[in-house]
């Protein structure tokens, strides 16, 4: 889903807010949660998840094309963890049922 489509879905729910306030908030959101990654802080959004920052420890690697050794410094990645909650719907609309053991 694209950052327009959430927007406009935002704005017909809340109709009293003009597209241009819905983006506003949307871009604080976003912001704040970037910036609570980046000093280090977990993101809990009960029944959704959990945003966490993981890091990717310094190492020596190689590059295949010239077999070179690198040192490449510490660096982070985002973890999510799916909420029980959010799971369950995902699963249940995505649940079949199996004909002739299939």
């Amino acid at each position: 889903m694209l950052k327009s489509l959430i927007l406009e879905k935002l704005q017909k729910k809340h109709s009293n807010l003009s597209l241009e306030d819905v983006e506003t908030l949307f871009n604080i959101f976003i912001k704040t949660i970037t910036n609570s990654l980046a000093n280090g802080q977990n993101i809990e959004i009960r029944g959704f998840g959990t945003l966490s920052r993981k890091i990717n420890k310094e190492k020596f690697v190689r590059n295949p094309k010239t077999n070179e050794r690198l040192f490449k410094n510490k660096t982070y990645k985002l973890h999510f963890k799916i909420g029980k909650i959010l799971h369950k719907k995902i699963n249940i609309s995505n649940s079949y049922v199996e004909e002739d053991g299939i």
